[in-house]
């Protein structure tokens, strides 16, 4: 396996793959590949993290990253990353390349001077890559609350110590439905399924807070 930096000749094949690896997933269909399809023109957006993983040739996995923050109780803003999507094709999943794609990307992070990494995932798919609940660092979502999927991990050992306050993400992870349709509709049609164990526990993680 390959692990490179994207470049623009990537675009249509990470957008198909992101596709691919997930549809019906979350929901029936997806938009996750027209996230990756405007996150790339927005400020927030870090193309020195956008990596690519490659098997004789083929693009089989990437993952994307943008500038994000934790807004403490006083206003000052402190500095985090959040990759997504993180992308494997179907046929390639369960062997580790999702793993060494983040791997390879948090080695090239600690040169940016970002205090952690926070996602919005299932933490039985990361805890082994160094995320815990956000909880634990006193990190809430903007309602105030501690979701079960809003996870984190330190960049440097204590980096966030004495630092909490609430996740901003950047706004274009709010997807436009309707423009979302248009671009999907540039692409083969494919059976939008529901009611899937992954779409069920997708739902159970969206509501889940996490426990005293």
């Amino acid at each position: 396996m390959n692990i490179r930096a994207e470049t623009p000749a990537d675009y249509p094949a990470v957008e198909q793959l992101t596709r691919e690896a997930f549809w019906n997933v979350h929901v029936p269909g997806c938009d996750e590949h027209y996230l990756v399809h405007i996150m790339r023109s927005a400020s927030e957006f870090l193309p020195a993290l956008a990596l690519v993983a490659e098997l004789e040739g083929q693009i089989v996995g990437n993952i994307m990253y943008s500038e994000s923050a934790i807004v403490s109780d006083d206003g000052a803003r402190h500095k985090t990353l959040t990759f997504g999507p993180l992308s494997v094709l179907p046929a390639h999943q369960r062997q580790g390349i999702g793993k060494a794609l983040m791997a390879e990307s948090f080695r090239l992070a600690k040169a940016l001077d970002y205090a952690a990494v926070v996602i919005y995932g299932d933490p039985e798919n990361y805890k082994t890559s160094g995320f815990v609940c956000c909880k634990h660092f006193g990190i809430h979502a903007g309602d105030g609350k501690f979701p079960v999927a809003l996870l984190v991990r330190e960049q440097i050992p204590n980096a966030l110590s004495g630092i909490a306050g609430g996740f901003q993400e950047a706004d274009f992870y709010e997807i436009d439905s309707a423009s979302a349709a248009d671009f999907e509709a540039q692409f083969p049609p494919k059976e939008r399924l529901e009611g899937l164990p992954s779409q069920l526990r997708f739902q159970s993680l969206l509501g889940a807070l996490a426990e005293d």
